[in-house]
């Protein structure tokens, strides 16, 4: 790791994770998520480390909370970590305000060999040097050196424990300052509703609140930076597309509830082949007959009904996807790879940049550095989301267009 000092420029590891099942089943998910987590820094030893976390400490949190704890001390303790001698922890752990809970949870390492590093103080508009390791948790509120949100409850009416929101925080390392924001978006409450329509219902709730969450970040209040968005979006593939696509030459059957009309049910059948089940479509069931398509070549094939991100595309962007969808896989030890039949596969865990962002990332590729977007964990159950990183560097000199406008800003 103390060779990485040496390297030209900054080195940085930007995770994002929904971390709910490791609460759920703690004894067995936490250790193989932590040991393939580990893998990665190791393999990519940064200098500065983000991991953004959703869903912290599962559904029932106040039933989790020694397990939250545990958890949190051994990211902060373990050997693989020994060399980041800072750290910014923020947990939102106030699960009785229904007002205010996002479930979020914001790590933050600083690698010994980094000397020049600050964070941003939102209410007092000044950096500020990062020293020690500091947790801030309960209510985040009043924690000058962050922005936390709940989306509105009407946002998402029919879910109303929705934990959904965002947490901001802004950094400066070498001059080069770039606001990180964990997010997490409202899902799919039924696939019957998601199909209905393309685009769906749910993807216009999303759209929403992405919205929301970009004109805060690129309000007034504070000078304008690059900024990486990474977290939960639930982005889901088109549905309707997609299952026109896998069931071309499919009939379809509908069953409807016994004391009412409403659709409970469809089902695709093969129109030869002694009508063979392809696919079976409930409120909380996508089961299709070859899980593989999701897998092969990465399910690239698939990414063209990947579409609620284009409507941004000249406020986020991303670099080329090549790993499969992040979710929903199994929660079953023994099936890393095996996705569950609950919803349709999809990239919903994602790490995204403002163009500015992206130049950062492309600057260093073009001397030598470069970078890689990946989830963890390919063969190893990780809980129902696979981990999703982007690894990269920035390069020396990157921020000093705005050197002087952040040095008269920091506080020593």
């Amino acid at each position: 790791m103390a060779g990485r000092a040496a390297a030209p420029g900054a080195a940085l590891l930007l995770v994002t994770a929904n971390v709910g099942s490791l609460f759920d089943d703690p004894e067995n998910l936490q250790n193989n998520w932590l040991h393939e987590f580990y893998q990665v820094v190791h393999a990519h030893t940064p200098h500065f480390m983000a991991l953004h976390c959703q869903e912290f400490g599962g559904k029932n949190y106040e039933a989790s909370m020694a397990h939250v704890d545990k958890f949190v001390k051994e990211l902060l303790s373990s050997d693989a970590m020994k060399e980041y001698n800072r750290a910014r922890v923020y947990l939102d752990e106030n699960y009785r305000s229904q007002e205010h809970f996002t479930a979020l949870g914001s790590f933050y390492f600083l690698h010994e060999s980094l000397k020049n590093i600050y964070q941003f103080d939102f209410q007092a508009k000044k950096y500020r040097k990062v020293t020690g390791k500091e947790i801030y948790s309960d209510t985040l509120e009043s924690t000058p050196m962050l922005e936390k949100e709940k989306f509105p409850q009407h946002y998402f009416p029919e879910c109303k424990w929705s934990r959904k929101g965002f947490l901001r925080t802004r950094w400066c390392i070498a001059d080069c300052a770039f606001d990180l924001v964990n997010i997490h978006l409202f899902h799919d409450a039924s696939n019957l509703v998601a199909w209905e329509s393309s685009p769906s219902l749910y993807s216009g709730i999303r759209h929403k609140a992405l919205g929301y969450v970009l004109d805060r970040i690129m309000d007034q209040r504070f000078e304008k930076v690059a900024y990486f968005v990474f977290g939960d979006f639930n982005f889901r593939l088109d549905a309707k597309s997609v299952v026109e696509t896998l069931c071309t030459k499919a009939t379809m059957q509908t069953v409807r509830a016994a004391d009412s009309s409403e659709v409970v049910k469809l089902i695709f059948r093969e129109a030869d082949n002694d009508h063979k089940v392809l696919l079976q479509l409930e409120k909380k069931l996508f089961d299709y007959i070859n899980q593989e398509v999701f897998h092969d070549n990465n399910g690239t094939a698939l990414l063209e009904f990947d579409k609620e991100l284009a409507m941004f595309r000249d406020q986020l962007q991303e670099l080329d996807i090549n790993f499969p969808p992040s979710y929903p896989y199994s929660e079953d030890r023994s099936r890393g790879r095996q996705y569950m039949n609950t919803r349709c596969p999809a990239w919903c865990d994602r790490v995204l940049m403002s163009p500015a962002a992206k130049e950062l990332v492309l600057r260093a590729e073009s001397e030598g550095e470069l970078a890689t977007y990946d989830h963890i964990g390919p063969d190893v159950c990780m809980g129902d989301h696979k981990p999703v990183f982007l690894a990269f560097h920035l390069a020396p000199g990157a921020g000093k267009p705005h050197a002087r406008v952040h040095k008269c800003c920091v506080v020593q």
